[in-house]
């Protein structure tokens, strides 16, 4: 027998969260051996974001091997239709993997399958997922997520990458990478990789003194980013430009610092600097350094990253990492 997998489809629902996916494993069929049998489960006929009509193949007392939950627009900052959440709750309590795809994880949540479990979303309402629903560990920066039999993914294109990863533990890494070279798509981004970068996760500070530190600091992220040294260079104590950080970013000095030169690292490895020469100019100091903080906030080695999205100039000489 196949495996089944449907895909959860209403009114409004985003068209690339559901043609994404089953773009995958209809590759994987075709290419890999595979058997998905691909079905879009809802009522009737829906019409998708964009105006196009989708045809649903089955309802909800359909049975799954995995099912996921596409978003959508209306499913963030108002109630969920009480059909549409009981449908899921049904679905995600007999089907082995269960999954979602951008603000589909609203609905998982509204349906208490989040519960006690790590989550991520697209990074716009993972502050609105995890003050909705505390009882769920949200992940706003990651691509992927997965937590048992729960996977959770971000924004619209990152269905692609849940995917291409469910293909791998499915059916192994050669078709996933065969699945991918054919979709003209990087093979599979790894779940912690960060959905962006610092410049646009956080808002542009309002105050003269923290823009004026961010703004040095992606100008020259090897720089000497010293909470003493930037609070010195604005005419403010360390104390007092620390209380900017955190009421306006919502973060630390330090930790923005470390996003920042994780973004220019992960810049300078896909541009084919070796990681030793990536971790001088991002600022880390060695690839040691470098190291840690790619695998503690991205999931991934430098390495492991350039080898996947860096260019192929200059790789000769690169010896560290």
């Amino acid at each position: 027998m196949g495996h089944r997998v449907g895909v959860v489809v209403f009114d409004g629902v985003k068209l690339l969260d559901v043609a994404g996916p089953m773009e995958v494993f209809a590759e994987a069929n075709r290419i890999g051996g595979t058997s998905y049998e691909l079905m879009a489960v809802g009522e009737g006929e829906v019409t998708s974001s964009t105006g196009l009509a989708i045809n649903v193949d089955a309802g909800s007392t359909v049975d799954l091997d995995t099912v996921l939950v596409a978003g959508g627009d209306r499913l963030v900052g108002r109630a969920i239709e009480p059909e549409l959440v009981e449908s899921v709750r049904d679905l995600a309590g007999r089907t082995p993997r269960v999954c979602s795809i951008c603000t589909g994880a609203f609905v998982l949540a509204a349906a208490g399958a989040l519960d006690g479990r790590r989550a991520t979303t697209h990074w716009q309402h993972a502050r609105l997922l995890a003050a909705s629903y505390p009882g769920i560990t949200v992940e706003p920066d990651a691509i992927w997520v997965q937590d048992g039999p729960v996977f959770t993914s971000a924004g619209v294109s990152a269905g692609i990458d849940l995917a291409l990863a469910l293909v791998e533990k499915d059916a192994g890494g050669e078709v996933a990478r065969a699945v991918a070279r054919s979709l003209v798509v990087f093979l599979q981004r790894p779940g912690g990789q960060s959905q962006f970068s610092p410049s646009t996760s956080y808002a542009r500070p309002r105050s003269d003194v923290l823009r004026a530190v961010t703004d040095a600091v992606a100008a020259d992220p090897g720089g000497d980013h010293s909470i003493a040294r930037m609070a010195a260079s604005v005419a403010v104590s360390p104390r007092h430009l620390t209380r900017l950080f955190r009421a306006e970013l919502g973060t630390t000095p330090a930790r923005y610092v470390e996003e920042v030169r994780i973004d220019a690292g992960k810049r300078a490895l896909e541009q084919g600097l070796g990681v030793a020469d990536a971790a001088r100019t991002a600022g880390f100091g060695t690839s040691e350094s470098m190291r840690r903080a790619f695998v503690l906030r991205l999931g991934v080695a430098p390495r492991t990253y350039r080898q996947r999205f860096g260019s192929t100039i200059g790789r000769a000489g690169d010896r560290a990492g």
